[in-house]
């Protein structure tokens, strides 16, 4: 299948949905076409609230695409490819509708990124988390942010130190990234419906107060996330990282 960003809209619910044949990963075509899908989401009056999903079974999203990293050769190309996942989360953050995150498996650095930048994240058992960001000779700088607000200090800089660990879902829900986990998919479904629908009823003036309230401090994110953006796209022309980046994906 081809890679797709797609948007459905039923009973004043918007439903986002990305997929990419490699464990839906997220080259810089897909994350543009998220963070334009997610904005107009937040225009369209049809639209009460949004759920964000990723398509198939086992993987939510492995993050940064790795073809896409190694072609990167100039520090403003590698601005340009960072600033797509600051851009997905900066549309998230100022939506005016709660976006609901869908997360039905593993999620890999900007995979736990998006799921930050989520009002509310359900997810399943099998939806483990990991910053992998380090041990290919970068960090999560630009999805920093978001995990922190999410996670906390210490459980942020946990992901961060140990890149190589995977970090279960009861891990992530005691730590505030997940707000429910289920043992389906199925089970999830029916709850992610539930909350939809409820939400899809309620006033969205209050709902749109309560957002702002709840991101409040966050105001400074358009220009930090693009600073962050400028550090990664000069990290992943290193040596190092390029090194790195190649051992990990012939692995």
């Amino acid at each position: 299948m081809k890679e797709y960003v797609k948007i459905t809209t039923e009973n004043s619910i918007g439903t986002i949905e990305f997929f990419h044949p490699q464990s839906n990963s997220l080259p810089g075509h897909i994350l543009a076409e998220l963070a334009n899908t997610i904005t107009s989401a937040g225009k369209d009056e049809n639209i009460k609230v949004i759920i964000l999903k990723s398509a198939g079974e086992r993987a939510f999203c492995a993050g940064a695409s790795f073809d896409e990293l190694l072609a990167i050769d100039t520090t403003e190309n590698g601005k340009k490819f960072f600033s797509g996942f600051a851009n997905v989360i900066n549309a998230a953050r100022k939506c005016p509708k709660f976006i609901i995150g869908r997360v039905q498996g593993k999620a890999v650095g900007g995979g736990v990124g998006m799921a930050s930048a989520t009002d509310y994240c359900f997810a399943n058992k099998f939806a483990s988390t990991k910053l992998s960001e380090l041990a290919i000779g970068i960090g999560p700088f630009v999805v920093g942010p978001a995990v922190e607000r999410k996670l906390g200090t210490s459980a942020f800089s946990a992901m961060t130190i140990n890149a190589t660990k995977w970090f279960d879902a009861s891990w992530a829900r005691e730590k505030g990234l997940y707000t429910e986990v289920f043992d389906s998919v199925d089970e999830m479904d029916i709850e992610i419906e539930k909350l939809a629908t409820t939400l899809s009823t309620s006033n969205p003036e209050a709902m749109e107060g309560l957002k702002k309230v709840m991101w409040q401090g966050t105001e400074h994110w358009d220009t930090l996330l693009m600073e962050r953006a400028v550090s990664s796209g000069k990290l992943v022309l290193s040596d190092f990282t390029r090194n790195a980046i190649s051992k990990f994906k012939n692995k």
